[in-house]
C-alpha cells in the first residue's frame, strides 16, 4: 500500500551539488521543499579523522561510491554487442549519501567557452556547415556564454573558487573570491615550460579555499592545508566545497527544508502533461510513499536523471536509427584520459603535499581558440600539471615502461622515482556522435526488477585524433621540462575499461523539442512543472569538468521555478 503524505511546493531527487542548490534558492525564497535522498545523511562532523585511505582511496574500499553490487550500469561500444554490468567502483564513480559526487570530487570548476554553447552556429559560421559530419549530432544549448556568466559567477562565490584567470580562456564579470593555489616546484618548471613554448598556462581554478572565506550565503570555508586527503575523500578541514557542508546546512535553517534519507525514487508520477510527485521507496522499511509536489526537480546523478525519465514514459526516447526521440541523446562522458610521465634522475619534489585542484592548465588550443580550416577534427584539449598529494598505498606505483611489476628491479625503480616523476594529463572536448547514446537494458535490473540504464559509447575518429594531440603536445612539454625517461601515453581503439567520472547528456537542453529534452530553464517542454538538473542537460562536453556548469545551469533553473510558482503554474 502507498502511502500519500502532504503535498510541497518542490521534491528534488537527489541532495548533492544540484539538489542543494534547489533546495536553497527555493526555501530562501519561501517556498517548502522536500529533498529525497538514498543514502544516508552526512554532515561535517563525518569529515573529521578522514585520512584513511582504505577506507575511501581509489581503488580501495572506496567509501564514498555508489555499491555498483546495489546501482550499476550496463555498457557496450555499439548495437551490434550484449551490454555489460559495471562491477567495480572505479568504473562509474558515483556518489552515495548527502552531498552525493559533490563530497568526494576534486573541486576543479572551469567555465566552458562561448563556442560550447553555440558550437553548432560558431562552426557553420566559422567553417561553413560541411564541417559537420554526418554521424555528428551538434546543437546549439538554447543560451550564450554572456547569458549564463552571471550564473557562472553565482556559483563561483558559493563554491569559494581559488584561480588565476585564463589568459586566452573567456571574460568574466568578476575575479575569484580566492586567490589561486601555491606553485609547487614541481608546478613551477611546468609552467615555465609551458611559458618557453609560448603557451599561456595558468593556476586552474579549484573550489578548495586557499584562505578562510565566508560565502555570500554565510557558508565558512576554512583555508585548504594540502593534506592530499582530497579526491574521493571529504574534507575535514572544510575548504573543500560540499553541499552537505556548505549549502544543505544552509537550507534547513530556514525552516522550509526536509531532507529525507534512504529514499529510493522509483517513478515520476503525472496527469496528463503536470508532474504530480514521485513514489518512492524506504529502502530500510520497505514502505512505499507518494509525495506530491508542485514542482518536481530532478537533481540526481546523470544517468539516474535519464533512467528517471525513460522508467516513468516521460518524453520519447532516442532512436538512433531514425535519430527520432530525445531522452538518452548525445551522450558524452570525459572517459578518454590522455596522460604521459616523465622521470628525472636529478630532481627531487616533494608530492606528498597536495589538493585536487593544485593543478597548472595549459588551454591554448581548447574549444575553438584555434583556427580549425585546415585541420581534420572539431573542438580541443587542455593539458594540465598536477599536485595531488602522493598517499601511502594508491599511489606509489610510478615507474618508467619496462620495469617488472615485481621484486629487485621494481622495488629499485620504485624507491628511485616515487618523488622524481611528472604526470602530465588532459581532456578533450567530445563532440556528439548519434551512435553514443542511453536506454533501458532489455536484460539486466535492479533490486526491484528494473531496468538498469544501458550506455552504448564508443570512441570516434574526431576523440582520437583530438587524444593524439593531447599526446603530442604532452611530449613537447615534458621535453622542455628536462626529462631524463618519457614515457608517452597511448590513443586506446576502444573504452576498454569504461571508467565515468563526467557523463553527460541523456537529457539535453536545446531551442528544439523535436532535437532536446529542456529549455534553458532545464525545464522539460512535455511537462513545464518538471525540470531536469544537472550534466544531463549538456548537448555536449567541453574540455573542463562538468560541475561548475552544471551548478551555473541549476541556478538559472531555480530562477525559473521560482518564477513558475509566483505565476501560479505558468511561465
Amino acid at each position: 500500500m502507498v502511502t500519500k503524505l502532504p503535498k510541497v511546493d518542490v521534491v528534488t531527487v537527489g541532495v548533492g551539488w544540484m539538489g542543494a542548490i534547489v533546495a536553497l534558492e527555493l526555501t530562501k525564497a519561501g517556498y517548502k521543499v522536500v529533498g529525497l535522498e538514498r543514502g544516508k545523511d552526512r554532515s561535517i562532523a563525518d569529515n573529521l579523522h578522514q585520512h584513511d585511505e582504505l577506507r575511501y582511496g581509489y581503488g580501495l574500499r572506496a567509501e564514498l561510491l555508489r555499491d555498483p553490487a546495489k546501482d550499476t550500469f550496463t555498457h557496450r561500444h555499439n548495437e551490434n554487442q550484449s551490454a555489460r554490468p559495471f562491477r567495480s567502483k572505479m568504473s562509474v564513480t558515483m556518489g552515495v549519501d548527502v552531498g552525493g559526487s559533490g563530497s568526494h570530487w576534486q573541486g576543479q570548476a572551469i567555465r566552458f567557452y562561448p563556442y560550447d554553447f553555440e558550437i553548432r552556429s560558431k562552426t557553420i559560421e566559422r567553417y561553413g556547415v560541411g564541417r559537420i559530419e554526418n554521424w555528428m549530432a551538434l546543437q546549439d544549448w538554447g543560451i550564450t556564454y554572456d547569458e549564463i556568466e552571471p550564473y557562472y559567477d553565482k556559483m563561483e562565490k558559493t563554491l569559494g573558487v581559488s584561480g588565476e584567470e585564463d589568459p586566452v580562456g573567456v571574460k568574466r564579470s568578476n575575479p575569484y573570491p580566492n586567490p589561486p593555489m601555491p606553485d609547487t616546484p614541481l608546478l613551477k618548471l611546468f609552467r615555465e615550460a609551458a611559458k618557453s613554448s609560448g603557451y599561456h598556462p595558468f593556476s586552474s581554478p579549484g573550489a578548495i579555499a586557499t584562505e578562510s572565506y565566508k560565502n555570500p550565503d554565510g557558508a565558512q570555508y576554512g583555508a585548504c592545508q594540502y593534506c592530499a586527503y582530497c579526491m574521493f575523500f571529504s574534507c575535514e578541514y572544510g575548504a573543500k566545497a560540499d553541499p552537505a557542508v556548505h549549502v544543505v546546512p544552509l537550507a534547513k535553517k530556514t525552516g522550509n527544508y526536509e531532507v529525507r534519507t534512504h529514499a529510493y525514487v522509483k517513478r515520476i508520477l503525472y496527469n496528463g502533461n503536470k508532474a504530480t510527485g514521485v513514489l518512492y521507496v524506504d529502502t530500510q522499511t520497505g514502505e512505499e510513499f507518494e509525495q506530491p509536489a508542485e514542482i518536481v526537480a530532478l537533481t540526481a546523478f546523470q544517468m539516474n536523471n535519464v533512467r528517471l525519465l525513460l522508467l516513468s514514459g516521460i518524453g520519447k526516447p532516442y532512436n538512433p536509427k531514425n535519430g527520432t526521440g530525445v531522452i538518452g541523446r548525445n551522450y558524452t562522458d570525459h572517459t578518454l584520459y590522455p596522460a604521459s610521465v616523465g622521470y628525472f634522475e636529478d630532481k627531487k619534489f616533494n608530492l606528498y603535499a597536495g589538493s585536487g585542484s593544485n593543478v597548472i592548465a595549459v588551454t591554448d588550443f581548447a574549444g575553438d581558440n584555434v583556427d580549425h580550416t585546415k585541420l581534420d577534427y572539431l573542438h580541443g584539449i587542455q593539458i594540465t600539471c598536477s599536485q595531488l598529494g602522493l598517499l601511502p598505498i594508491g599511489y606509489y606505483s610510478t615507474v618508467p615502461y619496462g620495469t617488472p611489476t615485481w621484486g629487485k628491479e621494481f622495488k629499485k625503480n620504485l624507491l628511485h622515482y616515487t618523488y622524481r616523476n611528472v604526470v602530465l594529463s588532459g581532456q578533450i572536448g567530445f563532440i556528439p556522435s548519434k551512435y553514443n547514446y542511453l536506454d533501458l537494458d532489455p536484460t539486466y535490473t535492479d533490486e526491484y526488477g528494473d531496468p538498469l540504464i544501458r550506455i552504448t559509447n564508443d570512441y570516434t575518429d574526431n576523440d582520437k585524433k583530438l587524444a593524439q594531440l593531447v599526446l603530442d603536445k604532452q611530449e613537447e612539454l615534458l621535453k622542455a621540462m628536462g626529462v631524463d625517461i618519457l614515457d608517452k601515453g597511448i590513443v586506446p581503439e576502444h573504452p576498454h575499461q569504461f571508467i565515468g567520472t563526467h557523463t553527460a547528456g541523456g537529457a539535453i537542453m536545446g531551442e528544439d523539442p523535436e532535437t532536446s529534452a529542456v529549455n534553458s530553464y532545464m525545464q522539460m517542454w512535455d511537462m513545464d512543472n518538471l525540470f531536469v538538473c544537472g550534466a544531463s542537460a549538456f548537448p555536449h562536453h567541453g574540455v573542463g569538468n562538468p560541475t561548475n556548469t552544471a551548478g551555473a545551469l541549476t541556478y538559472r533553473a531555480a530562477e525559473g521555478m521560482i518564477e513558475y510558482l509566483k505565476n501560479g503554474g505558468s511561465q
